[in-house]
């Protein structure tokens, strides 16, 4: 059963946290100029933190931008707990290298990733002044570690072929003729996934080490056994899938299984693989939708985990499960409560977890008691990467609309303290922005939320961005993004609004499933109320002077928009959109979403996907547009950019076609998003009439 409860101190948890509003480091009240792209791209980017087995002392990464060089390097940072104005410094600082995903052992030494050596090592540092020594010196790059809590054992993962013993083994030899053919064959799905082709053979593998003496020793043992498939899985999973047990005997890893059912299958499973490889158990074998991020309990007599019930739908909501280790009962705690799990964290002293969830425009923290209590702790912006600690206060990172990452901690008592503000000196020369809510009846009479966003002061009238988030199950709320930024819109001059339809996560499961087969109905009906509701609820939103922007779904909204609301937008901004769902669905890699949002595949349900379909409506198309996309987008190819582009080139819509060679569904590299932001400014500044307007250069 679940309940929510606000007991006395929750209460003040809550309430200290309602206070804190998400600033990083406040604008001076000096501030002269607008937050550019440079700016965006040049942020520094804090990363998870971990704590050292005595509390006192924090690590956590900060990812720096060399904008001139178009690169981005790691670094590591370390902060003593104890004193309240301890200042961040460096730590194992390499020559020429970064340093990332920093882990502490039971006995107090720092591991962490580095490329010091030309390969991604693993790197420990004994203590405070002690000098960073390798301590892994394996074939293949390492992409993750976990260490199990006793610091005996080491789990490593990285892509190796299955039938490869070790970790890692050299590439096989060619024949002369065959040196100088470079064709891919492929006999079953995925061919592509996200970014690449698929190698065959090559799956995303987990080793177990012994570590002797600081030293990852011997050859290692593989945990898969007989079972093909990654873990952590393809292409986001990380260390929130794979942790040892408190005795470090068995390590508990998410895998998706491989072969000709995965593009159209969302089933990853939770395994139980010994230490030494002599056994491997699925233990949710029994669910065909996804179990994800196994986290044992402190005390070794739990497995929290998160579980959805429908196979094949991805957005789903994903329920706090508890598997008691020794009996093998498991029950789903947080039925009763219609929000989705996102992280799970464990108290140390096991008695409660903390996990994170969308909630109405934030992702707050929440405390869980074993009997399946939910209490929210924190209130505006997005919390990241919590940490309770033996103290009883919490570690974490926040963000918002108005800055990135920076770590907090909540205290015993309910205060909260700003721990670092790694962007300080670039926030203190950046005017601020101002960030509203609001709500209003949507299709079916539904409540629907939404921002306006614009720089402080904005007269009436002002020119308006309206910003239409992708997924579609996705939301545009209190959170930074380092793409589709909505504060660097407002920053250049634009009251910017935003708006969660009817598909949006974090207001129910019923919500986000209401967009099901409904691809260009309730979303497009509650977009148009809500650029009208935004307008009568702040007067610097002007519709009449306005220009929609999306991607992915955002820009499918967008060809959608061409040919529904014609007559709205000065102008259009289209980036990743897709335009023909015929051509979309024989063309992406996971079949699993068109194949639920539209009810099954392309020559089963025609009439659905046509009768959502923009290609069919590209007479009425009139609005001047941009096009933008990354040539290795596999998710939407940019056959679908270019198609929207020659419809509107043939019949003399102003229009242009930006595309980027290196990039896939996102535009990454430093120099290409800000040559992405430059073209949509000035698009926007054209058909807006803001010709004028300061660009940055």
């Amino acid at each position: 059963m679940t309940r929510r409860s606000v007991g006395p101190m929750n209460k003040l948890l809550y309430s200290a946290a309602a206070a804190a509003i998400l600033v990083a480091a406040a604008p001076s009240p000096a501030a002269a100029r607008a937050m550019t792209e440079i700016d965006l791209n040049a942020m520094k980017r804090l990363g998870a933190p971990v704590v050292s087995p005595d509390g006192t002392t924090a690590v956590y990464q900060v990812t720096s931008t060399d904008i001139e060089d178009n690169s981005r390097s790691t670094q590591l940072y370390s902060l003593d707990l104890t004193q309240p104005e301890a200042v961040p410094v460096p730590i194992a600082d390499l020559a020429d290298a970064s340093e990332s995903s920093p882990a502490f052992a039971a006995d107090g030494s720092l591991w962490f990733i580095s490329d010091q050596s030309g390969s991604d090592q693993v790197w420990r540092m004994g203590g405070p002044g002690a000098a960073p020594v390798q301590a892994s010196d394996v074939m293949a790059p390492v992409a993750g570690f976990k260490l199990s809590p006793d610091g005996r054992r080491i789990a490593l993962w990285s892509a190796i072929p299955k039938d490869c013993a070790s970790f890692g083994c050299p590439a096989p030899q060619k024949l002369a003729d065959e040196a100088k053919q470079s064709g891919r064959a492929y006999d079953e799905y995925f061919v592509r996934h996200w970014t690449s082709w698929a190698t065959p053979g090559t799956y995303n593998r987990i080793f177990a080490f012994d570590v002797v003496n600081g030293t990852v020793t011997g050859g290692g043992v593989a945990l898969d056994a007989n079972v093909t498939g990654n873990a952590p899985t393809d292409p986001f999973g990380g260390g929130e899938e794979v942790n040892w047990s408190a005795d470090g005997q068995t390590l508990f890893y998410t895998l998706r299984e491989t072969g000709r059912m995965e593009p159209r299958s969302t089933d990853t499973d939770i395994y139980a693989a010994a230490a030494d490889g002599s056994t491997l158990t699925n233990l949710t074998d029994a669910n065909q939708a996804t179990d994800t991020m196994p986290t044992p309990s402190p005390d070794g007599r739990w497995l929290a985990y998160a579980a959805m019930a429908r196979p094949g739908y991805e957005s789903d909501r994903l329920v706090l499960m508890l598997r008691d280790l020794s009996s093998g009962t498991t029950q789903a705690i947080t039925n009763g409560w219609d929000r989705s799990v996102s992280s799970i964290a464990w108290a140390p002293d096991s008695s409660h977890m903390i996990v994170t969830a969308q909630d109405t425009l934030d992702h707050p923290a929440f405390m869980v008691a074993l009997d399946g209590t939910v209490s929210r702790l924190t209130q505006r912006g997005s919390i990241g990467d919590t940490m309770p600690l033996a103290d009883g206060s919490m570690l974490y990172t926040k963000n918002s609309i108005q800055a990135p990452n920076d770590l907090f901690r909540m205290l015993p008592g309910g205060n909260e303290r700003q721990l670092t503000a790694v962007n300080a000196d670039l926030f203190r020369q950046i005017d601020p922005v101002a960030v509203e809510r609001f709500s209003f009846k949507g299709a079916d009479g539904d409540t629907v939320w939404g921002q306006v966003i614009k720089p402080d002061g904005a007269p009436k009238g002002t020119p308006t961005a309206y910003l239409v988030h992708g997924g579609p199950q996705g939301s545009f709320g209190d959170g930074w993004s380092f793409r589709w930024n909505p504060k660097i819109f407002a920053s250049h001059g634009l009251s910017t609004v935003t708006v969660d339809f009817h598909g949006s996560t974090g207001y129910g499961q019923a919500f986000t499933d209401s967009i099901n087969k409904d691809w260009g109905g309730k979303p497009l009906t509650d977009l148009k109320l809500g650029l009208a509701a935004a307008a009568k609820f702040d007067s610097s939103v002007t519709p009449d002077n306005a220009c929609a922007l999306g991607a992915s779904y955002g820009g499918y909204m967008m060809n959608w928009f061409m040919g529904q609301w014609p007559d709205q937008f000065k102008c259009i901004v289209n980036h990743a959109g897709l335009f023909d769902m015929r051509a979309f669905y024989y063309s992406t890699e996971e079949l699993w979403f068109p194949e639920w949002d539209f009810g099954g595949p392309y020559y089963e349900q025609s009439a659905l996907y046509e009768k959502w379909n923009p290609v069919h409506h590209v007479t009425a198309w009139k609005t001047p547009v941009l096009f933008t996309h990354g040539e290795k987008d596999f998710r939407i190819p940019y056959t679908q950019s270019l198609m929207g582009f020659t419809a509107a080139q043939r019949q003399d819509i102003p229009s242009k076609l930006l595309v980027f060679p290196e990039e896939s569904h996102w535009i990454n590299k430093p120099q290409n998003s800000i040559q992405w932001h430059r073209n949509v400014f000035a698009w926007l500044d054209k058909w807006l009439g803001r010709d004028g307007a300061p660009v940055a250069r």
